[in-house]
């Protein structure tokens, strides 16, 4: 049987006391998340999350540091996901840019709002990642590395 976590990289931005969201439709409802999605095939992490974010939200992302490396299972999906999340800031926006499918709008939230209840957010992974980046969770960019293609020449391919 074969174990396929889904690798996620997400955003966390903040200006003046706000942190940069998505409102987006998933599965017929209305829910709120980082800017975050899926590390695409020979795509480095840092390159990931600022195409993301660009795509989900219309801002340059510039990532600072790694606030959080995080394994949660959905269990109503019966799916993992392994998110790396990317303390940085937004360089520039671009309102005239179209978003990504299924993203409603971009919008900068407290964390004070999204603990309300009124937000349905999409995973606990959302005030996790603010939570970690409020704390001063951050760890080197240098901690990531992305060998591209090596060619492995053992018996044993596997590993």
């Amino acid at each position: 049987m074969s174990w396929n976590p889904h690798v996620t990289v997400a955003a966390i931005a903040q200006r003046d006391g706000r942190f940069l969201m998505v409102a987006e439709q998933v599965r017929g409802r209305t829910v709120i998340n980082n800017p975050a999605g899926h590390l695409e095939e020979s795509e480095s992490f840092l390159d990931a999350v600022r195409r993301e974010t660009m795509e989900e939200t219309g801002w340059d992302f510039e990532p600072d540091a790694v606030s959080g490396i995080y394994l949660w299972k959905n269990i109503s999906l019966g799916t993992t996901f392994l998110r790396i999340a990317f303390a940085g800031h937004c360089l520039r926006h671009h309102p005239g840019r179209p978003l990504d499918r299924g993203i409603i709008e971009a919008r900068w939230y407290t964390r004070e709002e999204l603990a309300l209840g009124d937000l349905t957010l999409r995973s606990p992974l959302v005030t996790r990642c603010i939570d970690d980046y409020l704390s001063g969770k951050r760890y080197p960019l240098e901690m990531l590395s992305c060998l591209g293609q090596i060619e492995i020449l053992t018996a044993d391919a596997h590993d």
